[in-house]
């Protein structure tokens, strides 16, 4: 096996020096972590970093100088603490002691010259691993933040950025039960927890969210998000926008039930569940009754879903799909006149019983018209409280129609701005809660040609 170039050099056992440094040994013992049993605060970030990544197993692992003892563990049997270890040469977790701190990222644990010959690989089903250093007070390298694939897995950049957020807040709390000595340490620390806590909850969040949409061919697409003022916790708001096959496209928007660690796996799960299903069925109703059984599998706790999905593709008149709402608001639909329709018959929530009565709706866009996807944050936008006004009144459902069909010339981008604005006037930039907005639109002059399907047979 190829071995990284370690700083501290080797033990005559071939594993790095720094595993039995005296002051990193002394900082794993002073966590009082080693041969404990789970924890919830740490626990809730191994099942996030697992649904994140959708990696089957996740870790946070304290690391002495034999052994990896797993603090937290997903996807492996392990409910005895005497369970929750293997020896530090049948784990990866010693690279990021040996290179002091640095990540270890591998993609196929079988062919990279780094891990091909580790023992681990074989025994313990290791296709693609990732990993981020928890660090103590003084820079010492506890353990690590790990994720393990069993297949092959090309990390995406959000992913290890997420990851390494999760590490540093795995630190942070375990230094604040560690090292507070005064009040003004006290102090300080729990501002650098703060910190922390608020860039993971945006790193999250914004893992949870298309960076930007995918374009498509002959159609315009917009997005808008905004949190709630204040809020630093990670929120359940989502929306998508992909390519399932052939010239069928998909749209979600959906809305979990709370926030925290607990909406974000939910809103995990649903995001992936969704990208697999559509590439199984092109009614959004069946892909709906997909996800909520694998959200009843799954369930932990009392989250919920709201959404709504649509199917489209491009025609020689404009897009034609199939849509559904599952306990979410209608879709509107701008028509290049002005005129606004609903789209959507209500449909159950997800997540909550097994037996569900959802159905797909058809519609239809001409060149000109637009459709808008919205999470309640938009309708239920609150004025800001005043010295003259008792009442705080919604924004309304026939506010966010009307201001809507104004949006006469507007382009996709242009029609997200104007209703953002609109929202923001309405509360005085004050978001009560979050809100999404997505809207499709076909341009008044779409040339369809290059992007039509030419298999008549499929009809939305």
């Amino acid at each position: 096996m190829q071995r990284p170039s370690f700083p501290g050099g080797l033990r005559s056992d071939g594993l790095p020096a720094a595993l039995s440094d005296p002051a990193r040994l002394a900082a794993v013992e002073a966590t009082g972590l080693m041969d404990t049993g789970p924890d919830e605060a740490f626990e809730d970030l191994a099942q996030l970093a697992a649904a994140v990544t959708g990696c089957e197993r996740a870790f946070i692992t304290l690391v002495d100088e034999r052994r990896s003892f797993w603090k937290s563990c997903v996807g492996v049997p392990a409910e005895e603490v005497s369970e929750r270890q293997n020896l530090v040469r049948d784990s990866f977790c010693y690279f990021l002691v040996g290179l002091s701190g640095q990540p270890f990222v591998v993609e196929d644990a079988a062919v990279d010259p780094r891990t091909h010959d580790h023992t681990a690989v074989i025994p313990m089903k290791i296709g693609a691993w990732a990993g981020y250093p928890i660090l103590g007070p003084g820079g010492e390298v506890l353990g690590s933040m790990c994720v393990v694939d069993e297949n092959p897995h090309a990390w995406q950049r959000a992913e290890l950025t997420t990851l390494a957020t999760m590490a540093r807040a795995v630190g942070n709390e375990i230094n604040l039960r560690t090292s507070l000595s005064t009040a003004q340490e006290a102090l300080t620390a729990a501002e650098r927890a703060l910190e922390t806590s608020s860039a993971l909850a945006r790193s999250l969040q914004d893992s949870l969210l298309p960076p930007t949409l995918e374009k498509v061919p002959g159609l315009e697409a917009a997005a808008f998000y905004l949190p709630a003022e204040g809020g630093t916790t990670v929120v359940g708001d989502f929306y998508d926008l992909f390519r399932t096959k052939g010239p069928w496209w998909c749209t979600v928007m959906g809305d979990v039930c709370g926030k925290g660690t607990e909406a974000a796996k939910v809103t995990a799960l649903a995001r992936y569940t969704l990208r697999a299903e559509a590439t199984q069925h092109l009614s959004p109703a069946v892909v709906f009754q997909h996800l909520n059984s694998a959200l009843l599998d799954q369930r932990e706790g009392e989250r919920f879903l709201t959404a709504v999905y649509a199917t489209f593709r491009l025609t020689a008149g404009g897009l034609a799909g199939r849509l559904c709402t599952a306990g979410h608001p209608p879709a509107l639909i701008r028509r290049a006149d002005g005129r606004i329709q609903e789209v959507g018959r209500q449909g159950s929530l997800l997540g909550i019983l097994p037996d569900i009565q959802l159905s797909d709706v058809r519609f239809r866009l001409a060149p000109g018209d637009a459709l808008l996807l919205y999470t309640d944050g938009a309708t239920e936008a609150r004025a800001r409280r005043d010295r003259a006004a008792l009442e705080r009144p919604l924004f309304g459902d026939e506010a966010l129609a009307a201001a809507l069909s104004r949006c006469h010339g507007l382009d996709a981008q242009g029609i997200v701005d104007r209703l953002s604005e609109r929202l923001a006037a309405h509360s005085d930039n004050w978001a009560s809660d979050d809100t999404a907005l997505l809207v499709l639109r076909v341009p008044p002059e779409a040339d369809f040609a290059p992007a039509l399907d030419r298999s008549e047979g499929q009809r939305p």
